[in-house]
């Protein structure tokens, strides 16, 4: 019925029902973001780490701080997973989500903002004060009508609107309007150009916030500076550099100190779903779950995973998949192209196929997997049950292999078909270990 309407309603009608009901919402929860210094991490990479990096920061420094994103919500020290299978929930639930955090006494709020969200103006009614742009990557969203113009588009609003919001004064101090922008992004100096108090960039040398002699660490978490400052981060990953530059540079505005900076972004240990590992039980191969569901993010994360092998002749076996619902159709090879590059066993899956044939999904991840030299029922395996896939993975892994489960992270459910089931990655991959014997 949903697809019926999208064809048949035009496109301002849906527009102004989006707008009434972001309006309606702030006005029925009293405008909560105006009570709360907010920060909007925008792009189409790296969103929810960056926003749990910052999140760690303000919180060490002392500031009860709330959080909503793609992964997880939270209110201070409290934590859940976000349910709701979308990064910024529509109507009424975001100011709801900002009104317990005003009501539970959070001076910072933090709200991840995807470009589809403000499509359907979801972020209208939420009054920033900080925007970090952290990566702007070509994405071919049905949201956008597969334009990638449109998606930059969506990316800027925000910026252009900032200093148009409500001003605010907080404990008797003005609250300054900040820009915080990854300056590796070829557009930067389309957000840059737009008007606030404070402009800071971060990124590659030459930025007002860089990285130098980046390392890692025996556990392959990096460590880098920035000026006098050593920096070690509590999270896999040398791509997480990028991301913990961006906390850093939107903290430094915000006026926190850099001692406060580094024990929040080396406290940080966790986000959930991203490269999380699978620890609670006892088997001689080692299991990861990742939400990269793209090719950027898959490439980056397959690239600095062939660390995790500690010794020759392990195995790399990585299950994969793509969506459907209107994403990006044109990744899919690309995907299946990277994955069998970095693994040496490719498992190609379902992942939130929704309205459309998951095994003709699969065909098109496998045949990137193909082109790239793997062969079926060899190295490279189809199964249309994610459960079946994981547990394959299990059977293929031996002493001191690596198994990296992607596509969905910590997400509580997936999208089929018939509607939505309730599914976690990591719930199902400890349920499978268990099934195995030591």
């Amino acid at each position: 019925m949903k697809r019926i309407a999208t064809k048949l309603i035009p496109k301002f009608v849906f527009h102004l029902y989006h707008l009434a009901f972001a309006y309606l919402g702030a006005f029925m929860y009293g405008f909560p973001s105006r009570g709360m210094i907010v920060v909007g991490v925008l792009g189409t990479r790296g969103k929810t780490t960056i926003a749990n990096l910052l999140w760690s920061v303000l919180t060490s420094a002392g500031y009860k701080t709330g959080l909503t994103g793609t992964a997880n919500i939270r209110i201070g020290l409290l934590e859940r997973l976000n349910k709701f299978h979308m990064t910024m929930p529509g109507r009424f639930t975001m100011q709801k989500m900002l009104a317990e955090m005003r009501k539970g006494g959070c001076r910072f709020a933090i709200v991840e903002t995807p470009s589809e969200g403000v499509e359907q103006s979801r972020h209208i009614g939420i009054a920033y004060d900080a925007l970090i742009m952290a990566s702007l990557y070509p994405e071919y969203l049905e949201t956008h009508g597969r334009s990638f113009e449109r998606c930059k588009e969506m990316h800027i609003k925000p910026f252009r609107a900032l200093y148009k919001q409500p001003g605010k004064v907080l404990n008797g101090k003005k609250v300054p309007k900040i820009i915080v922008v990854n300056n590796d992004i070829a557009e930067r100096d389309l957000f840059l150009k737009n008007r606030a108090d404070v402009r800071v960039t971060y990124g590659a040398g030459g930025t007002q916030v860089s990285a130098e002699n980046i390392s890692e660490d025996e556990n392959d978490r990096p460590i880098f500076s920035v000026g006098s400052v050593r920096y070690s981060l509590g999270i896999r990953g040398i791509f997480n550099v990028q991301n913990a530059l961006a906390a850093i540079a939107c903290a430094s505005a915000l006026g926190i100190q850099n001692q406060h900076i580094k024990e929040g972004i080396e406290k940080l240990k966790l986000v959930p779903g991203r490269m999380e590992e699978i620890t609670d039980w006892e088997r001689d191969f080692s299991v990861f779950v990742d939400y990269a569901h793209d090719a950027v993010s898959f490439e980056a994360m397959l690239g600095s995973s062939g660390k995790l092998k500690k010794s020759a002749g392990v195995k790399l076996i990585v299950i994969i998949g793509a969506e459907g619902g209107g994403r990006d159709r044109e990744k899919r090879p690309v995907m299946g192209g990277i994955a069998a590059k970095y693994a040496d066993i490719v498992i190609v899956t379902n992942v939130d196929s929704y309205h459309d044939d998951p095994m003709l999904i699969i065909e098109e991840v496998a045949r990137g997997a193909e082109s790239a030299g793997k062969e079926r029922d060899k190295n490279l395996f189809l199964e249309l049950d994610r459960r079946e896939a994981i547990r394959r993975a299990f059977k293929f892994a031996g002493r001191g292999d690596v198994v990296i489960i992607t596509g969905k992270g910590s997400e509580q459910s997936m999208e089929t078909k018939d509607g939505r089931i309730p599914w976690d990655d990591r719930t199902v991959a400890r349920e499978e270990l268990e099934k195995i014997s030591p």
